[in-house]
């Protein structure tokens, strides 16, 4: 997802430099904001404890009420919001705009069943009665990434204060003003102090914060390198974890009822967020009699793409979120010409418009005849670059499929529903989504397997994350006594 390590900086490291909101299409810097200092986190870490100590015990249906009500401030203002996020990373505004009714949708969620799945459940036993009642934990502490600012604080918010924890969030360094606004929200919402708290924490600092004993658990969603490091850190402090990685996801073909609209499919799978998702349809596996004719059909749509401005409702292909994450993906690209993968349209950087920084936009680009010795085989390619594959059968297309370190989402499409499902199930990921590209939903589970991470949010599945799921056993008191007694 992002290419943040966790392990501890030097002076001239990501430590270095402040929170810093630039626009990546225009290259203005929009916000400079300092770190917290190391020893100012105790007094943080102090004031998140004691509110999770009284918020714990505020009834489940007035702490349902406050995200409700911050869902309803997100949709007021989704204008102002939907433009912070288009400044920052350059997402297009009809994106940004469908992101804010997402996360609105997820809080709405929340505040609406959460009450419903916290209840406790009784279980069938032999003798006396037996329940799992759920409990909060304590204090989390949340590692964010910058490709979906709102969504992704929101899903592992949401269901955690309803559940009674306390949050500290790290959002990422260039989303300074998005998290701040995130805070606003949740505070003009009438969660009390303390009870969630934007924190811009050095990366120095996580374990400093995950070793605390008021924290109980740690999320993240992002790279690799940093799910390990954190993940490295929890297990050595008995922390609970969640990750959400990096993915690579296939978009399977197995034929095509209607080639132009599974092209279209395919297209919106790669290209959305200009390509930076983590479930991006990033590897499209298409048998041989289709292969040649929905490539060029897909080189036709790709070609169409008009990039610019991202706040201009007329773009349809925006910048990525820096030209640093520009160069990286073309260095993929350019590694695999020249192992000798063919180039059938893009790999370059494309004509802007003024006032446009050029650096941050990518052509999007098709690859095709790519091999294993290429980085574009086995590597996660965050940006609009798809790799189409031909296979000769549905099961070396299930083989294709499951030939990567990644396991999060992947996309299979059929005019048989049914074979489409066999092949589902015979997929190494979190989620197989059938005749659609991967998504994402609040009553859905989102989670992967592998090196995709481990864990689950949204949907029940997401209350349970970090939840303490006690058994309470009662036996009838003469019964309890004989059992003593033996």
């Amino acid at each position: 997802m992002t290419s943040t390590s966790v392990q501890p900086m030097s002076a001239s490291g990501p430590d270095a430099e402040p929170f810093t909101t630039v626009n990546p299409y225009t290259g203005e810097t929009l916000a400079e904001l300092p770190y917290l200092e190391t020893e100012q986190l105790d007094a943080l870490l102090e004031r998140a404890q004691d509110a999770y100590h009284s918020w714990r015990h505020v009834p489940v249906d007035e702490r349902a009420r406050v995200i409700t009500e911050a869902a309803r401030l997100m949709r007021d203002r989704k204008s102002e919001l939907a433009q912070l996020i288009t400044q920052e990373m350059g997402k297009r505004i009809s994106e940004s705009e469908w992101e804010v009714d997402l996360s609105a949708s997820i809080l709405e969620f929340y505040g609406e069943n959460g009450p419903r799945i916290l209840r406790p459940t009784t279980l069938d036993v032999e003798e006396g009665q037996a329940q799992i009642v759920n409990a909060p934990l304590g204090v989390l502490l949340g590692v964010e990434p910058w490709n979906f600012p709102l969504y992704q604080v929101v899903r592992f918010a949401a269901p955690n204060l309803i559940v009674g924890n306390t949050i500290l969030l790290k959002h990422a360094r260039s989303c300074a003003s998005t998290a701040l606004e995130m805070q606003r929200i949740f505070a003009d919402a009438g969660t009390p102090e303390g009870v969630y708290n934007n924190v811009f924490l050095k990366i120095s600092d996580i374990e400093h914060v995950l070793a605390h004993p008021a924290v109980q658990g740690v999320s993240l969603t992002g790279s690799n390198a940093a799910g390990a490091s954190v993940a490295e850190i929890a297990g050595r402090h008995v922390k609970q974890c969640v990750l959400e990685l990096g993915g690579s996801d296939p978009f399977i073909v197995l034929d095509a009822h209607d080639l132009d609209e599974t092209v279209d499919a395919a297209v919106a799978g790669r290209i959305a967020n200009t390509g930076q998702s983590c479930v991006a349809a990033k590897r499209i596996i298409v048998p041989d009699t289709l292969h040649d004719e929905f490539v060029a059909a897909l080189a036709a749509r790709f070609a169409a793409l008009r990039p610019g401005d991202p706040a201009d409702p007329q773009t349809t292909l925006g910048p990525l979120s820096s030209a640093k994450a520009a160069d990286d993906l073309l260095d993929q690209v350019q590694d695999a010409r020249a192992k000798g993968a063919r180039l059938v349209t893009g790999g370059g950087r494309p004509e802007i418009p003024a006032p446009g920084v050029a650096d941050a936009f990518v052509e999007p680009t098709i690859l095709t005849e790519v091999t294993p010795d290429m980085r574009a085989f086995s590597e996660e390619l965050f940006g609009p670059v798809a790799v189409v594959y031909r296979v000769s059968d549905e099961q070396e297309a299930i083989d294709l499929a499951n030939r990567s370190k990644f396991g999060l989402g992947a996309t299979v499409f059929s005019s048989d529903p049914e074979r489409a499902r066999a092949v589902a199930e015979q997929i190494d990921s979190g989620m197989v989504w059938i005749n659609e590209p991967t998504s994402t939903r609040a009553d859905l589970p989102f989670g992967g397997v592998k090196q995709s991470g481990f864990g689950r949010e949204l949907s029940e599945l997401g209350m349970f994350g970090f939840t303490n799921r006690k058994l309470i056993r009662t036996l009838p008191a003469k019964t309890a006594k004989a059992d003593v007694a033996g």
